[in-house]
């Protein structure tokens, strides 16, 4: 198997518009924006919560990387806390806590891991197609 992969460290100061204009070209690069575009605002949505939950509740830079196998494009971001992302209820007029709910909504499968030196969070998104792949326009967030 032949994977193409990128990475990007994403530090507190760059701001998350940084990472969704870098996946965004990668996206490009792939055909996604256009073949699969609601899967790429997807995958462009996912790293934009995950790279935030790095930045505010990590307190640390971002790593960001996103690797193509052919069949599955996974999302991975890592920061500097060892602890788990675990969803939380957010009522009607909240500005935040929906980021893991649109993670398990969004992406067709993810995962944590974490280790003495912080946690990455991985999610994959098959295109269109696929078997195992999740249709955004047909998922309820939250639901």
């Amino acid at each position: 198997m032949r994977a193409t992969g990128w990475a990007r460290t994403l530090p507190v100061a760059s701001g998350v518009r940084a990472g969704r204009q870098w996946v965004r070209r990668h996206l490009e690069e792939l055909g996604w924006t256009s073949t699969a575009p609601d899967t790429a605002d997807a995958v462009v949505l996912i790293v934009s919560e995950l790279v935030t939950n790095a930045h505010v509740h990590a307190g640390s830079s971002a790593d960001l990387v996103l690797t193509w196998d052919g069949t599955c494009l996974y999302v991975s971001v890592h920061d500097s806390s060892s602890e788990a992302p675990r969803p939380r209820e957010a009522g009607a007029e909240a500005v935040s806590g929906r980021g893991m709910a649109l993670l398990e909504a969004l992406a067709d499968n993810w995962q944590t891991r974490t280790g003495d030196r912080g946690k990455t969070v991985t999610a994959c998104f098959h295109p269109p197609g696929r078997p195992g792949h999740r249709n955004p326009e047909t998922t309820e967030a939250g639901a």
